[in-house]
C-alpha cells in the first residue's frame, strides 16, 4: 500500500505539472514575440522598398515629362502593388545655373503623421537640368589605371601606347612605335601533378 500523499507508480504531482506547463508557457510567449517581431520588420521593408519604387517613378516621370520643373512644393498620390501611396515633392534651386534638385518624399496614403516631416518611409532625391559642360576634347585610356614613369599627364602617351589602346595580355608597353612589342614568357607551375 503506497502513502497517502504519494502518486501510485511514480508519476509527477500536481504542482509538478503546473510548474512545467508556465515554463512552456512563458517559452512560447518569448517564440510568438519574436516570429510578430520579425513579420513586423518584414512588412515594413517590404513597404519601404515600395515607397523607393514610387518615389523613383515620380523623379522618372518629372524628368520625362520634357519640361523643367517648377521650384516648390508638391504633393500627389499614386498606386503601386494594390496599395496607394502618398508622396510630397520639393525642387529646389542648386549653385549650378539650369540645374535643379528633386526630393521625393513617400509614406503610405493610410499612414497618418503627426507633422509633415514625421512619418515618410523613405526621401529620395534626384537632378533635373539643361546645362550642359564643354566638351574637353580629350579621352581617358581606362585600360591602364596608373601613369608609367616618363609619361606625359597632359595628353602624350601613357606608359608607351597611345590613348584608347591597352597592349594585349602577356605583352609589355611598347616604348618605341617603331620596334614590335615585346612578348614575356609565359612560366607554367612544375609541381602540379595529374591523379
Amino acid at each position: 500500500m503506497s502513502p497517502r500523499g504519494a502518486a501510485p507508480g511514480g508519476g509527477f504531482t500536481l504542482i509538478e505539472v503546473l510548474v512545467a506547463l508556465a515554463i512552456v508557457a512563458a517559452g512560447m510567449a518569448a517564440v510568438l514575440g519574436a516570429l510578430t517581431s520579425s513579420a513586423d520588420t518584414v512588412s515594413y521593408l517590404r513597404d519601404k522598398t515600395f515607397a523607393n519604387y514610387v518615389a523613383l517613378n515620380q523623379i522618372a516621370q518629372v524628368r520625362l515629362s520634357g519640361q523643367a520643373p517648377t521650384t516648390g512644393d508638391t504633393e500627389g498620390d499614386s498606386d503601386m502593388a494594390g496599395r496607394k501611396w502618398h508622396w510630397h515633392q520639393t525642387v529646389s534651386a542648386t549653385q549650378v545655373p539650369g540645374m535643379v534638385r528633386i526630393d521625393v518624399s513617400v509614406r503610405p496614403a493610410d499612414v497618418e503623421a503627426s507633422s509633415d516631416d514625421r512619418g515618410w518611409y523613405t526621401t529620395m532625391s534626384g537632378m533635373w537640368g539643361d546645362a550642359v559642360g564643354q566638351p574637353r576634347g580629350d579621352l581617358p585610356d581606362w585600360g591602364e589605371q596608373l601613369l608609367a614613369p616618363g609619361s606625359n599627364a597632359a595628353g602624350g602617351t601613357q606608359g608607351g601606347t597611345t590613348p584608347g589602346t591597352t597592349p594585349a595580355p602577356g605583352t609589355t608597353p611598347n616604348t618605341n612605335p617603331a620596334a614590335p612589342p615585346a612578348t614575356q614568357p609565359v612560366q607554367r607551375p612544375t609541381n602540379l601533378r595529374v591523379r
